[in-house]
C-alpha cells in the first residue's frame, strides 16, 4: 500500500513507538460524549461494551436510517433499561453530528455508509470507533486514512481480536519465528456478495428512510432483504471475505507482522457454482502463499504452517501441531477493544487497530472480489494502490457514489 510508515503498526506489539494525536474536542462533562450511528445488530455488542465503561463515557445519541432499529437497540440495554430514554434519536448523521456536542462516535453501519461518516466526523474533530470492514472501496479507504491523519485523530477498526490477549499471544509466537519460516497460510474461502437483482418492489415501511440507508449506491427499490440481509448484496457490501473474512486476514497479516505489506499478486484458483464464490491465492512478497481454497477451516484467523509445525489461531483459542509447539496461554481471556479505543483517546496513543491496517486489510479482501470477478489474475501496485497492465480491473477500483453523497473534501 501506499508508505504509511510507523502509524500502520500495532502499538501493543513494540515494534515501533505509539503515535500521538490531537488532543479530544471538550463538551464541559467529565465523561466523552459519544454518538452512535448504525443501531443494527453490531450496535449491541458496541453498546454493552461502552456500557461497561459509565465511569468515563456515556452514550447520547444514536442515529440509524430505521427508527424501530433504535428501540430494539434501547430494549437490549438490559443493565440500563432507561439508558434509551437520554438519547437523542437521528435518522441522518449529518444532522447528528451538526446538532450533537460529541467527542467521539461509533459507526456500525452497513460498508457503503462508513467512511463517508467517518470523514465527516473526523472534520467535527471526533473520535471514532468504525466497523470493519473499514471501507467499501480503496480510494475511499485511502481518503479516510488521509482524513485520520489531517485531523489527527484517534480511529480504531472494530478487528477486536487485535486486543484479544490469547490472540496476541499465539500471533506474536508466529511473528517471532515459533513455528520457523511461513511458507503456506489456509484461510476459509469467504464469499464475496452477489447483485440486487431479482426482487420485486415492497413499501417502504414506517420509519425507514431508504434514501439514507442506500446512501452512497444506486437508490434500488425497497425489499426487504437489502434491508435486513444488505450483507449479501453488492450494492452495499464486499460479502463474507470483507466481514468475517477481514477478522480472518487481520490475524494473519498481525501474525506474519505484515502491517504494511500487501500482496504482489492474486490469482483465481478453485471454480465454485457461482463467481463470488471463486477460491483465490495471494502471494506476498516474501513467497508466503496464502490460500482461500476451502469453506473449512477457523472462522476468525488461519492456519499456519511452518518449518516446525503448524499453528491454527482462531477467534480466543488456538491449536498446535506438535501439541507442545505453543505453550498454553495463561493470561486474562478478557477482550478490550472498547477499552483500548477509550484508552486512546485519553492518551492520544494509537490504538490497536489503527486506520491504517484497516485499510489495508480491507484492501486485501477488495482485490480478491476482483479477481474472483474478473477471473484473471490480479497484479498490485500496492505503493500506487493501482492494479498493473488490466485497465478493467483497475476500473473496478472505484465505487461510483451519487452526487449527494460524495466525499468531503479530505
Amino acid at each position: 500500500m501506499k508508505s504509511i510508515g510507523a502509524t500502520t503498526t500495532l502499538a501493543a506489539s513494540g515494534l515501533v513507538p505509539s503515535m500521538i494525536y490531537a488532543a479530544p474536542s471538550t463538551s464541559g462533562s467529565d465523561k466523552l460524549r459519544v454518538g452512535l450511528i448504525g443501531a443494527g445488530g453490531r450496535a449491541k455488542w458496541l453498546t454493552r461494551a461502552l456500557g461497561r465503561e459509565s465511569h468515563r463515557a456515556k452514550l447520547v445519541a444514536v442515529c440509524d436510517c430505521y427508527l424501530p432499529q433504535i428501540d430494539a437497540l434501547a430494549a437490549d440495554n438490559k443493565n440500563d433499561p432507561r439508558a434509551g430514554d437520554s438519547w437523542k434519536r437521528y435518522q441522518n448523521y449529518e444532522q447528528m453530528l451538526d446538532s450533537e456536542e460529541l467527542d467521539a462516535v461509533m459507526i456500525a453501519t452497513p460498508d457503503h455508509v462508513r467512511v463517508r461518516a467517518a470523514i465527516i466526523a473526523c472534520a467535527r474533530g471526533l473520535d471514532i470507533y468504525a466497523e470493519k470492514p473499514l471501507s467499501f472501496s480503496i480510494p475511499e479507504g485511502r481518503a479516510l486514512v488521509e482524513a485520520v491523519r489531517k485531523h489527527k485523530r484517534v480511529l480504531q477498526v472494530g478487528t477486536q481480536q487485535r486486543s484479544t490477549p490469547i490472540n496476541q499471544y499465539a500471533c506474536k509466537f508466529v511473528r517471532e519465528g515459533g513455528i520457523g519460516n511461513v511458507n503456506t497460510i489456509l484461510v476459509k474461502n469467504y464469499s464475496g456478495s452477489q447483485p440486487a437483482t431479482g426482487l420485486e418492489q415492497q413499501s417502504i415501511p414506517e420509519g425507514m428512510d431508504w434514501n439514507h440507508f442506500c446512501d452512497q449506491a444506486k437508490l434500488l427499490d425497497y425489499h426487504e432483504r437489502l434491508h435486513r440481509r444488505w450483507r449479501s448484496y453488492d450494492a452495499f457490501t464486499g460479502g463474507s471475505i470483507c466481514d468475517r473474512g477481514s477478522h480472518a486476514l487481520d490475524m494473519v497479516h498481525l501474525a506474519m507482522g505484515w502491517e504494511n505489506v500487501a500482496p504482489t499478486r492474486i490469482e483465481p484458483t478453485t471454480e465454485a457454482k457461482s463467481y463470488w464464490d471463486r477460491g483465490v491465492r495471494l502471494y506476498y512478497p516474501d513467497g508466503t502463499v496464502i490460500r482461500l481454497e476451502s469453506t473449512d477451516g477457523p472462522a476468525f484467523g488461519g492456519i499456519f504452517i511452518g518449518q516446525q509445525g503448524k499453528l491454527e489461531i482462531n477467534r480466543g483459542r488456538f491449536a498446535c501441531n506438535p501439541k507442545d509447539l505453543l505453550a498454553p496461554f495463561t493470561g486474562s481471556q478478557t477482550e478490550s477493544h472498547v477499552t483500548n479505543w477509550l484508552d486512546c483517546i485519553e492518551t492520544r496513543e494509537q490504538p490497536n487497530a489503527p486506520v491504517e491496517v484497516g485499510h489495508l486489510i480491507s484492501s486485501v479482501a477488495h482485490l480478491i472480489n476482483i479477481c474472483r470477478i474478473t477471473g484473471r489474475t490480479i497484479n498490485w501496485d500496492a505503493d500506487n494502490e493501482q492494479i498493473i497492465g488490466d485497465k478493467a480491473a483497475n476500473a473496478m477500483l472505484t465505487k461510483e457514489r451519487r452526487p449527494e453523497f460524495s466525499l468531503p473534501s479530505v
